[in-house]
């Protein structure tokens, strides 16, 4: 087990957390985030987008950008809305989320933008 490398994450140190599994990648450009989106739109999940501030990231609740795209299947207006939510709060994390409606659960959810403490 020599070959794990530690990420030594702490709350003390804003730019070393890790959120899900993605945040252990390199940070993701906008055609990763398009992938991913497509992704979610191929497996029948209804994306959503959710905000924090960065100092109630790792609470359970996260706030809600409008209500879950129901059915939604263009990628461009996720993506406008994922923006929308950027725009609106400069400084939160912003997350993508990719709600299975046959599992009762998240198929997928990842951070697309680590937001700034103000």
């Amino acid at each position: 087990m020599s070959d794990v490398e530690n990420y030594g994450s702490t709350q003390s140190d804003a730019e070393s957390r890790r959120f899900e599994t993605f945040s252990y990648l390199t940070p993701m450009d906008a055609d990763r985030i398009r992938a991913q989106v497509k992704y979610i739109i191929s497996k029948g999940w209804n994306p959503a987008i959710e905000h924090v501030e960065p100092e109630g990231a790792f609470q359970n609740y996260w706030y809600m950008w409008k209500l879950p795209l129901f059915g939604e299947d263009d990628v461009d207006k996720i993506l406008a809305e994922a923006e929308a939510c950027k725009q609106a709060f400069p400084h939160n994390h912003i997350r993508l989320v990719g709600f299975d409606n046959f599992a009762q659960s998240r198929g997928a959810e990842m951070v697309i933008k680590r937001g700034n403490p103000v």
